[in-house]
């Protein structure tokens, strides 16, 4: 089993920043790769960014240039930079991993960002 732990999220006005992190309960190197989504009331989950273990990212084309995410590999963490925040970034996001075993995917809990115009 592995757990997945967010913090960071919070209320902050249109053009604020915030950073998420996700601490991982595994290490680093059994992920093969890990990342943010978010959801919105009345939509679907969505894909935020995400980082493989060969350092690649994917961002989706909503927040490109604005969120960035990273890694450290000593704390077993995952970051979510999130900058220029706008209203419609408002939503749960969370944490998740992809591991190298099976291809198991882990979810955290959740952390609510509210962006107010």
């Amino acid at each position: 089993q592995v757990q997945l732990v967010e913090s960071g999220g919070g209320l902050v006005q249109a053009g604020g920043s915030l950073r998420l992190s996700c601490v991982v309960s595994r290490s680093i190197f059994s992920i093969n790769a890990m990342g943010w989504y978010r959801q919105a009331p009345g939509k679907q989950r969505e894909l935020v960014a995400d980082i493989t273990s060969g350092s690649n990212t994917n961002y989706a084309d909503s927040v490109k240039g604005r969120f960035t995410v990273s890694r450290d590999s000593a704390k077993n963490t995952v970051y979510l930079q999130m900058n220029s925040l706008k209203p419609e970034d408002t939503a749960v996001y969370y944490c998740t991993v992809v591991l190298f075993n099976m291809g198991r995917r882990y979810w955290g809990q959740g952390t609510q960002v509210t962006v107010s115009s």
